[in-house]
């Protein structure tokens, strides 16, 4: 992957971003007294808080890159993993939330042995906590380390995961869950602004076009349902396995549920429940459809995940790429951040 330099505004900027996450962090941290607040902020977060974190704890680096990488490779259907989230989370919302928060409890596994016994309460935690360190949190250290070395180019990929592991384990073990909270809402504003920039300068390349769009494009890579026949996600899958991985990891995933443990009272806990499912509903226009139109004005790239970087690279001047990069590395700390608090809990 070329590397690409940035401006001297751009380093301040994702600077400036590094030290708001801190102060908010540790800020954060003076509020920290009990477990109660380490791992569920007091049960006192408000549905906004809940509703980016939820938002944007989801969002990390490889769903940033992934997605404008799969669009540009086999199309927009890769936005039914994120669309489906909104029916999903509405069900979450009416029926499991109130059960969740009448229990009084405070994780996943803990209402499993309330249910049914310690050892299906066990056996879960040991998935969970499998699943979140060794797949999640390694995929998307891998995949922010990967463009954090695109952008500077001396930093090798070791050096650059262990320094992003680092900063986010600091502030989310000093200020638990409230510190990965309110950092996740000025995360979720930063990528937000950031895509919505790469995507009004990727369509600016088509002169705003959509019928050039249309035309340049292969007809299967703007349909969001593809043929029972195709490798990537035939629509049975997108009707019925979809569907499946959401309900586990909206509705069950300790690394999700957490937010809305925290939360004040049902009615919060249901509303940020469903603010989540909205935010979900644009990611086809800011993360899925620039991979789309890089297809037509940048053919050729070797691989999807160079999309992403690419774009950035090419098309946005000084400062605004480094806002870009600074909602880049915002989707991989909220993840990270994340992922810890609720492997620790």
């Amino acid at each position: 992957m070329q590397d690409i330099t940035l401006a001297t505004i751009d380093i301040a900027i994702v600077a400036v971003y590094f030290l708001l996450v801190f102060a908010i962090g540790f800020r954060m941290a003076r509020r920290t007294r009990s477990a109660d607040d380490l791992f569920l902020a007091g049960r006192r977060l408000g549905w906004v808080p809940i509703g980016l974190s939820l938002f944007a704890s989801n969002i990390s680096s490889t769903t940033m890159i992934g997605l404008a990488g799969a669009a540009y490779t086999w199309g927009i259907a890769v936005a039914n993993y994120e669309w489906m989230a909104a029916p999903i989370l509405v069900v979450f919302a009416l029926f499991l939330v109130p059960i969740y928060l009448n229990a009084r409890i405070g994780t996943v596994p803990e209402f499993l042995e309330y249910r049914y016994n310690r050892h299906v309460r066990r056996y879960f935690s040991l998935l969970t906590i499998v699943a979140n360190i060794v797949v999640d949190t390694a995929g998307t250290l891998f995949a922010g380390a990967i463009v954090l070395t695109v952008f500077l180019p001396g930093l090798d990929l070791f050096s650059a995961a262990l320094l992003l592991a680092t900063i986010a384990g600091l502030y989310t073990a000093a200020g638990g869950l409230a510190a990965v909270v309110y950092t996740d809402v000025l995360q979720a504003i930063i990528l937000l602004a950031g895509s919505s920039v790469v995507t009004v300068l990727a369509f600016a390349q088509l002169d705003f076009s959509w019928a050039q769009l249309v035309a340049q494009t292969p007809p299967e890579h703007l349909s969001l349902m593809l043929p029972l026949t195709d490798e990537n996600l035939p629509w049975l899958g997108t009707l019925v396995g979809v569907p499946i991985l959401g309900f586990y990891f909206w509705c069950t995933n300790q690394f999700i549920v957490q937010r809305v443990l925290g939360a004040r009272s049902v009615a919060d806990a249901r509303r940020g429940a469903l603010l989540a499912g909205l935010l979900k509903l644009p990611v086809l226009f800011l993360m899925v459809l620039p991979g789309v139109m890089a297809g037509v004005f940048m053919p050729g790239l070797e691989q999807g995940d160079q999309v992403f970087p690419a774009l950035i690279g090419t098309l946005l001047p000084a400062g605004l790429a480094g806002l870009v990069l600074a909602a880049l590395v915002a989707a991989l700390m909220s993840s990270i951040d994340s992922t810890l608090n609720s492997a620790a809990a």
